[in-house]
């Protein structure tokens, strides 16, 4: 799915290999949102809700610095965290950080360009992100002591979760799906924004070393369902940032 000058190839290569996954991305455009859906199969109704909630300051400090730090609820699943900053050079990484169960590597790809991410993803029980946004309980506290330490390390000195503002909610329909003709299951993210624009994103995840073959598989499976692979691309992230930030000057 990504098209890439060799160099370009070469430098994502010398990541995905010391990474732990990869997941190919492909944001359709706003024309061709029904007849995807309808060329892959994918029924709405079969989507589970999510909110996702942003941390940042007014004028996105941890953004600028390359960390992101997200609060999620899901329908019939727990609330879940991360703490993630990008770029990252897997094997700048220390080895502790890397040995870590809840820590992931992972290269994200899409037409045109790539990041590689190291994010510290946490579980929660409860309606803990409620009460967090709800001003209950402090920020620090839906994150675990692992998590909150690789923040102190990568965020911009003297910012401390606590001083985080509630960016959010975007609400996001996701359905994981098998479809016809296609041996691997994708994922489909509707994001709504309060504003009333909506971002489509079609993903599969794959093994670092399969990576390039998945990519041509997709890439051809997707062309012969008409779903045009040169839309312009968006950031799901950086479209909420930038939204819920403007709310707050």
């Amino acid at each position: 799915m990504a098209k890439l000058m060799s160099a370009e190839l070469e430098e994502m290569q010398r990541l995905v290999v010391s990474s732990d996954s990869v997941e190919l991305k492909l944001t359709v455009s706003d024309e061709d949102r029904a007849s995807a859906a309808a060329a892959l199969g994918v029924d709405p109704l079969d989507a589970r809700l999510r909110q996702v909630y942003f941390f940042d300051t007014p004028d996105l400090a941890l953004d600028r610095s390359g960390v992101v730090v997200r609060g999620r609820r899901s329908q019939g699943a727990p609330d879940d965290t991360v703490v993630k900053l990008r770029p990252v050079v897997p094997d700048d990484l220390p080895a502790e950080l890397r040995s870590d169960k809840d820590f992931v590597v992972e290269v994200d790809a899409m037409p045109g360009s790539y990041v590689c991410s190291g994010s510290f993803k946490g579980r929660l029980k409860g309606d803990t992100v409620k009460e967090v946004v709800a001003g209950k309980r402090p920020l620090r506290k839906l994150f675990t002591k692992e998590q909150r330490a690789f923040y102190a390390a990568q965020a911009p000195d003297g910012i401390t979760l606590d001083d985080l503002s509630v960016l959010g909610p975007v609400n996001v329909l996701k359905l994981k799906f098998s479809p016809e003709g296609l041996d691997r299951r994708l994922a489909a993210e509707m994001w709504f924004y309060p504003d009333g624009s909506r971002i489509l994103e079609l993903s599969t995840k794959c093994a670092p070393q399969a990576w390039l073959e998945v990519a041509t598989e997709v890439r051809d499976y997707l062309t012969a369902a008409d779903i045009d692979l040169t839309a312009e691309q968006s950031t799901k992230t950086r479209a909420a940032l930038s939204y819920f930030s403007e709310l707050l000057e």
